[in-house]
């Protein structure tokens, strides 16, 4: 029995106008990558933490990130993709969980964390997400409104996604048999025929994607004591 943690943080920084890694930015004097690894790290119940990051950066990330935890994959063209490289990597039985996160999403706390593992060791499979504050309105292609959701049943999907290996092991293998890929890991299990269960987090746990997150991540990190 393992569980195992899959950081995402191949991606480029297109939104936040820069060429390095975003993962590589710095909020408060440490950077966002190791922002989000050390979380993961001061959790026992998570036995290994695989770092997916670009092939031109994995020994910056590797001066970065030097815990013996931490191992380090190439990531592929798409998100899915990047997911399956380190899951073909992972040696695991029936008691294993794949926990996969957000490099970005570096201010998720460990209780988040751990409250969304013991529910999908409940349930085989589940995310963490929050209630939407706003309405929310279907539109069409000429951006008219055709229809308006009820707002108690939507929930707007973070990370940590975290699965039993053996699920999302046959759930990544029907998805490729189809040759299908998706944005969202839990969109793999659901295309599969499972169910997701959600833990409501932390409306904090946001996503380091545009200039204007830094500034909001700091004054969350102020709010929480981080000098």
């Amino acid at each position: 029995m393992s569980n195992t943690a899959i950081i995402l943080a191949a991606g480029n920084g297109t939104r936040m106008n820069i060429k390095k890694s975003k993962m590589l930015l710095e909020i408060n004097g440490k950077s966002v990558i190791q922002r989000t690894c050390e979380t993961f790290l001061g959790i026992d119940e998570i036995d290994e933490i695989i770092v997916v990051c670009r092939e031109s950066e994995i020994d910056l990330f590797n001066t970065l990130l030097t815990n013996e935890k931490i191992t380090f994959v190439i990531g592929g063209a798409t998100r899915q993709q990047s997911v399956q490289n380190a899951v073909d990597t992972i040696e695991c039985d029936d008691g294993s969980y794949i926990i996969i996160h957000d490099g970005a999403r570096c201010l998720v706390t460990a209780e988040v964390i751990k409250s969304t593992l013991e529910l999908a060791q409940e349930t085989g499979a589940a995310a963490t997400g929050v209630f939407v504050k706003d309405t929310i309105k279907v539109v069409d292609k000429n951006n008219k409104i055709v229809s308006t959701p009820d707002r108690s049943s939507l929930v707007a999907i973070q990370t940590p996604q975290i699965f039993k290996a053996s699920l999302y092991k046959a759930a990544s293998q029907k998805a490729l048999e189809n040759r299908m890929d998706f944005t969202d890991d839990c969109r793999i299990a659901e295309y599969a025929g499972y169910s997701v269960s959600v833990f409501p987090g932390d409306y904090s746990n946001i996503k380091i994607t545009t200039p204007d997150d830094i500034p909001l991540a700091e004054s969350i990190l102020i709010n929480r004591g981080e000098k």
